[in-house]
């Protein structure tokens, strides 16, 4: 099947100020794409994109003073069925991993491993592990975390959104990704599209959204603390070891978001 989506958002600055954006699918994704308006950046000013040392496209320009606009859409082809989950994989011993994932065990901005660590070996220190301890991880996120649009805080940590029992998805893939590295299991933050395809209609539709993808089976496998449900037409955008590595915009100074409007849906 076939989905739109894309983006229409403005943001305002005082100043020429130096932006970062990652709001487009990602490379690994780039056969999938079988139409798209581009990039379209108002006023024009003159803009490239890198990529960034974990594969993600990210694109750079000077937002003048004022207001700057960036819209684009796209049309997917994806797999018109949910993700798989296959309950037989295993968990890598610690000497068994490859090198390039090993930097998924550390703590990060968000995700604190050292705070967290007595607690995700009291809560999850007896599971079996593997596919068990994992989905024992993600089922506890789910359980114990409120969400709500309202709960979102851009300085929110794992240990805090524990405390505090609520958050956003951010928070939901921080908490997880956080437990699963204190029990040795890698894990890493995604961002992307998620529209509400193949679920029921939600008042608030989703748009852009935020999961974890953890090492298991000598592969990485989606998962979603929030959802906890495989999906149909998660569209990835970037990988990271937390939010911080993947922001959608990131400036070098201050802006505001002046309009922001998402779409993921069947074309």
């Amino acid at each position: 099947m076939q989905i739109k989506l894309g983006y229409d958002i403005e943001i305002a600055c005082d100043q020429p100020t130096e932006v970062i954006a990652l709001m487009d699918p990602h490379p690994d994704l780039a056969g999938q794409i079988v139409q798209s308006s581009g990039l379209q950046i108002t006023p024009d000013v003159s803009h490239r994109s890198y990529i960034d040392r974990y594969g993600n496209k990210c694109l750079r320009f000077t937002a003048p003073a004022g207001k700057t606009r960036l819209t684009c859409d796209n049309h997917l082809k994806i797999n018109d069925s949910p993700e798989v989950w296959d309950e037989s994989l295993t968990q890598s011993a610690l000497s068994d991993l490859p090198d390039e994932v090993i930097s998924y065990l550390l703590a990060s901005r968000y995700c604190e491993t050292d705070l967290m660590m007595a607690k995700a070996w009291e809560l999850f220190g007896q599971t079996p592990p593997g596919w068990p301890r994992v989905r024992a991880i993600f089922d506890y996120v789910n359980s114990h975390l409120t969400f709500g649009y309202p709960h979102a805080r851009a300085t929110r940590t794992a240990s805090e959104a524990w405390a505090e029992g609520k958050g956003v998805c951010r928070d939901f893939a921080h908490l997880a990704i956080t437990f699963c590295r204190c029990m040795n299991i890698p894990a890493r933050y995604a961002n992307g599209y998620l529209g509400d395809i193949g679920v029921p209609a939600d008042p608030a539709p989703m748009d852009f959204n935020a999961w974890a993808e953890v090492w298991l089976g000598d592969q990485w496998v989606t998962f979603d603390a929030r959802h906890n449900t495989p999906r149909i037409g998660r569209v990835v955008i970037a990988r990271g070891r937390d939010a911080t590595d993947i922001p959608l915009l990131h400036s070098f100074g201050p802006h505001v978001l002046t309009h922001f409007k998402v779409w993921t849906e069947p074309a």
